[in-house]
């Protein structure tokens, strides 16, 4: 079986899935996904962690001020100091994708 890869996975693309396997309309799985989504960013936002069983953690971590440099015209600027989301993906998770 040859899998696509992706880069980039689309709010569409998810309730078309969606979709297929439950039957509701468009409309309201796009709204869930997107309750979803705000859902997800309102407790990092108020927590730091959180955490989705058999699927993985996101915890936002902060990095500090360093410099960076551009590859292709060597120029060297700094990236300045911000909060970032880190995943880690669950042991469930990982076995699953390992079957593919």
């Amino acid at each position: 079986m040859m899998i696509k890869t992706r880069q980039n996975l689309k709010k569409k693309e998810i309730v078309n899935n969606l979709k297929s396997i439950i039957g509701f309309s468009s409309k309201n799985l796009l709204k869930i996904t997107d309750d979803i989504i705000d859902v997800v960013i309102d407790i990092l936002a108020k927590d730091k962690k959180l955490n989705i069983k058999n699927f993985g953690s996101f915890k936002i971590i902060f990095k500090k001020k360093r410099e960076g440099r551009n590859p292709k015209t060597k120029e060297k600027f700094m990236i300045l100091p911000r909060n970032t989301v880190k995943f880690k993906a669950s042991i469930s998770l990982k076995q699953k994708i390992n079957e593919i």
